[in-house]
């Protein structure tokens, strides 16, 4: 598969200019997105264009709103894969920080969509706001198009059950436990990548092992017992097993933490890269009384996963 060429910035080289540029966060590249970049390629067909994509980091409303901690449904790396999938020629990943905040909207359309990168075609979604206190829309870049020869394509956003498809509401599907229904309007199973850290052992001395992954800024989903397939290092193997992403009331745990029971597994994975897809919700977190009656529901709960995976 061929690699997207990636950019921290605009100033792209000359090959990738008057080529057909999709503008957005494209967190989790669920299925509205996988439509809007079939219209891209066709387009990339037809007028012998590049595909290039303008994203930004961090997602605009986190710089915005510092309190919000844990909002991505996919991060950067499994964009890039993603993205690498729909045949996207360049990734532009602009760093959205305090001097970027404040580009007016006209200098964004006129200096960085006109002048850098010479756009042949913008595709944008119809909420699509920019510039300087979000004063660019949908409106003006449609404005515009004839003075700085670029065309404007506003897809029609996909919807499922008359609901549109967002990443809003996916991560609000995720936070409810409604994981089978987040996974349909992502179009594949949802998934962490993290680092495995040390943890305080707790696992292997009640016999049930378990990777600790700090999930970064991973939206939270509910907190609870899943069913999941990991894999190590991004190799193509794929093993079996349970996950609870929580608290862990039973310890008096304060920080969210994933942890990972991979079946039939022995070896050392501190530090290795684990991608981990959530197949089932199987169940909530709760308290337990003490070790024996948590033991007792972790065997349960394997069974169910079992059967599941």
């Amino acid at each position: 598969m061929k690699k997207s060429k990636i950019f921290n910035n605009f100033n792209i080289s000359q090959k990738f200019k008057n080529s057909i540029i999709l503008i957005g966060n494209f967190d989790g590249l669920h299925s509205g997105h996988q439509k809007l970049f079939q219209l891209a390629k066709k387009y990339k067909i037809k007028y012998k264009s590049k595909i290039g994509v303008v994203t930004f980091d961090p997602i605009p409303k986190m710089f915005f709103n510092r309190k919000i901690k844990n909002y991505r449904i996919s991060n950067f790396n499994q964009k890039v894969v993603y993205l690498n999938k729909f045949g996207v020629d360049f990734i532009i990943n602009k760093n959205f920080d305090k001097n970027f905040s404040k580009i007016n909207y006209m200098s964004f359309i006129k200096d960085i969509l006109s002048k850098k990168l010479k756009s042949k075609f913008i595709f944008v979604s119809n909420n699509f706001r920019f510039g300087y206190k979000r004063e660019g829309d949908v409106r003006l870049l449609k404005r515009y198009e004839k003075l700085f020869g670029y065309t404007l394509i506003k897809p029609t956003p996909l919807k499922k059950n008359k609901k549109i498809i967002s990443s809003t509401v996916i991560r609000m599907l995720l936070e409810k436990g409604q994981l089978s229904k987040a996974n349909n309007f992502l179009n594949r199973n949802w998934e962490i990548e993290g680092k495995v850290q040390k943890g305080r052992m707790v696992g292997q001395k009640i016999g049930f092992p378990t990777c600790n992954i700090d999930i970064g800024d991973y939206v939270i989903a509910k907190p609870g017992v899943y069913a999941v397939r990991v894999r190590i290092n991004d190799k193509k193997k794929v093993f079996k097993g349970i996950a609870n992403l929580g608290f862990r009331p039973t310890f008096d745990q304060n920080k969210i933490l994933l942890e990972v029971n991979i079946f039939n597994f022995s070896g050392n994975l501190y530090n290795k890269k684990l991608s981990v897809e959530f197949l089932k919700f199987i169940r909530g977190e709760k308290k337990f009384k003490g070790i024996s009656e948590l033991k007792n529901q972790i065997k349960k709960d394997i069974l169910k996963a079992k059967k599941i995976l």
